[in-house]
């Protein structure tokens, strides 16, 4: 954690230096710290802060995996000529118990097209996830499970 809030204070001293306040500079500016914290790693012994950095952007090329895979998915089902579809919603037991875990996969999952979360129960145990074709509800429980839910458990435990 140390080594992310020095990246971020490097981040807004290079904004300052550079005098340009905008998010596109801040975020080469995290990405340059990020890079000359990672020539010093040796002398800074946080080893833990980059397999993090690591399962996050796993993460995040996941999402884009899935935002591309399901994008193509829809696309298929909408220009078909016959509409073969059975939308439906399931129940996905949450492996996941934070808030914030549980926050990341209801979002993750609405921002995929196709696939929306409505609600969680009130124990948080279960997460309502609507789907255009929940023809094979267990398939697309399998997938979020070995998919969001596992990276997710992975970058942030």
């Amino acid at each position: 954690m140390t080594t992310y809030i020095l990246n971020v204070i490097l981040a807004v001293v290079w904004v300052a230096i550079t005098g340009s306040a905008t998010l596109l500079n801040f975020v080469f500016g995290f990405f340059l710290s990020a890079a000359a914290l990672w020539v010093v790693r040796g002398e800074m012994a946080t080893p833990g802060y980059w397999g993090r950095l690591r399962r996050v952007l796993s993460l995040l090329a996941l999402f884009f995996k899935e935002l591309s895979l399901s994008a193509y998915r829809v696309a298929v089902m909408v220009f078909s000529p016959r509409l073969d579809l059975k939308p439906g919603i399931f129940a996905y037991p949450l492996t996941v118990d934070r808030d914030f875990e549980i926050t990341l996969l209801a979002n993750l999952i609405t921002l995929t097209p196709g696939t929306l979360s409505v609600d969680v129960s009130p124990d948080r145990k279960t997460l309502y996830v609507h789907t255009l074709d929940c023809s094979d509800a267990d398939a697309t429980r399998r997938d979020i499970a070995d998919g969001f839910e596992r990276k997710i458990l992975e970058a942030f435990r």
